[in-house]
């Protein structure tokens, strides 16, 4: 089960990586807001699932629900929402790299929570994966500059994950990751819609349904289908079998992805730090997954 969930891992990190391209695509090229892009998908996600798990709505006590609502707020609408919006404010380098902090986030606040110590070649793998994505970030020219609003809303995104995979962990042995998974697609969505209210710039959702440009239509069927349906339902249920700080050790694994995608689809160059990156992110994952972490 844990090989299977190991693979598991990498495949929605893959998915995760191409998702970079695909939503750039969106938002560059169809000129979709951050907003509606993130709900557009959501939504397409959430109708999906709600076909497998209409018979149950609500979760059992107003305390899950709430959990179920935290999900759906810090793993869904504002982690996506400040993620693009960071991009307003600093450079793509800063973002990709203070975005890859959660799992350390994730580190500490299990220590916090559930009292979760881990050997000291877990906090080694992990340091050496950021170490390594940090060499991708400046593979691609993009350098380290602080820009304090923008960093900070990159590091409130890293944050939200990290609770986020705090609050699925206290969910996932009550409820089956079908539920989880709608229930986050369907607070996400809800706690996005203002937003998507007050934003000043036109609706672009005909674009999806002009056939004459297929190619919005198929991104976001990528989005809403696999990176978020598939992936997210996938992403829990690894969590249950990893636990959080395995899972979230994958990550590191996203930026790497994208580097390769970029390589091939766009014709980007990977020079020396960008192999050297890719050396140290599996290194560190192969160090992590190697010394299993303990619980006191």
């Amino acid at each position: 089960m844990k090989l299977l969930a190991n693979i598991g891992a990498i495949l929605t990190m893959i998915v995760w990586g191409v998702s970079f391209l695909s939503s750039k695509i969106l938002l560059v090229d169809g000129e979709f807001s951050p907003v509606e892009v993130f709900i557009y998908r959501f939504v397409f996600a959430y109708f999906l699932l709600l076909l497998f798990t209409y018979k149950k709505i609500f979760s059992n006590n107003l305390k899950d629900e709430v959990l179920l609502l935290i999900c759906g707020i810090c793993g869904g609408s504002i982690y996506f929402i400040a993620e693009n919006y960071a991009l307003q404010y600093t450079s793509t380098g800063n973002v990709s790299l203070l975005v890859s902090i959660s799992p350390l986030f994730t580190t500490a606040l299990m220590g916090i929570v559930y009292r979760f110590i881990p050997k000291p070649n877990v906090i080694i793998g992990s340091v050496i994966a950021f170490i390594g994505v940090a060499c991708i970030i400046l593979n691609n020219g993009d350098g380290f500059e602080i820009n304090p609003k923008g960093d900070l809303i990159a590091i409130s995104a890293s944050l939200c994950w990290a609770v986020y995979t705090i609050a699925v962990k206290r969910l996932t042995p009550i409820y089956s990751s079908l539920f989880i998974t709608r229930k986050l697609f369907f607070y996400g969505v809800i706690t996005a819609l203002p937003l998507l209210i007050l934003q000043r710039e036109p609706l672009k959702l005909n674009l999806l349904f002009d056939f004459s440009q297929p190619q919005y239509l198929l991104n976001f069927l990528f989005l809403g289908l696999i990176c978020s349906a598939c992936a997210y339902l996938v992403w829990n249920i690894i969590m249950t079998v990893l636990g959080a700080i395995k899972s979230n050790n994958y990550l590191y694994v996203q930026p790497l992805v994208t580097m390769i995608a970029a390589y091939f689809v766009l014709g980007e160059k990977i020079f020396f730090l960008g192999y050297l990156g890719c050396f140290l992110i599996i290194g560190g994952i192969l160090i992590s997954e190697k010394f299993p972490q303990r619980i006191k």
